[in-house]
């Protein structure tokens, strides 16, 4: 009960639980272990970027997560999913908006470095709001891929293109996840040669996101990777 990486397992399965339907997970109790944590780790910004995921699920109020994103970026200005869970906090399918979300964005494009962890977050937020625009099917699906042709996704997809797929760049723990997610949105913008060379960068490991999306994600991900194989 005193053991701090013991006590952050605990919370992120009791988050995990909370997320199933039925779950009966008490998250105040949860925000509770991660403050006891915080305090035996007191320089470490896991136990706040848990205790941010926690409020996320419970659609707390906006100034509470203000609080709990001041104490991470505190600690770790480029966390990655402190970044993550912010995004989805603000996005329009939960408490947000899509101009809370450009608010975010706005804030920490010009300050983070180009291999920070968090370097996937606005590649991030496009890809989720590709996804907005096709779930409904319809016209909105129809123009999905004027969401690429934006001057804004475009900058974005050229800079991480460019980038990413070297060798060594991305050095952070989730490195292939982000590969995987430029190879998708790649995909998805109709840059095929690009998508190529970030395909070839991941090694051929999937990641389960984004590719689930659309069916099976090993499926998806080994279509595409066979035929940028197919090309060496």
């Amino acid at each position: 009960p005193r053991d701090p990486n013991a006590l952050l397992l605990h919370a992120w399965s009791e988050l995990l639980q909370a997320g199933q339907p039925g779950s009966a997970v008490d998250l105040y109790d949860t925000r509770e272990t991660c403050l006891l944590a915080a305090e035996l780790l007191p320089a470490d910004p896991t136990p706040w970027a848990l205790h941010l995921a926690a409020l996320r699920v419970e659609r707390r109020p906006s100034n509470e997560l203000s609080a709990v994103w001041r104490e991470v970026k505190a600690r770790d200005p480029w966390n990655r999913e402190a970044h993550l869970q912010a995004l989805g906090y603000l996005s329009p399918d939960e408490c947000g908006s899509s101009a809370l979300v450009l608010d975010l964005l706005d804030g920490v494009r010009s300050a983070m470095p180009l291999d920070a962890p968090a370097a996937a977050l606005e590649l991030t937020a496009l890809v989720r709001t590709h996804h907005r625009a096709v779930a409904p099917g319809g016209l909105d699906a129809l123009g999905a891929n004027e969401i690429w042709r934006r001057p804004d996704a475009a900058r974005t997809l050229d800079q991480a293109a460019h980038y990413w797929p070297k060798p060594g760049f991305l050095h952070h723990a989730q490195a292939l996840a982000d590969l995987n997610l430029l190879a998708y949105a790649l995909i998805k913008s109709g840059r095929i040669s690009d998508a190529t060379a970030a395909l070839r960068a991941t090694g051929g490991m999937a990641t389960h996101w984004p590719w689930n999306v659309e069916g099976d994600p090993l499926e998806r991900f080994s279509h595409y990777y066979s035929r940028a194989v197919a090309e060496d």
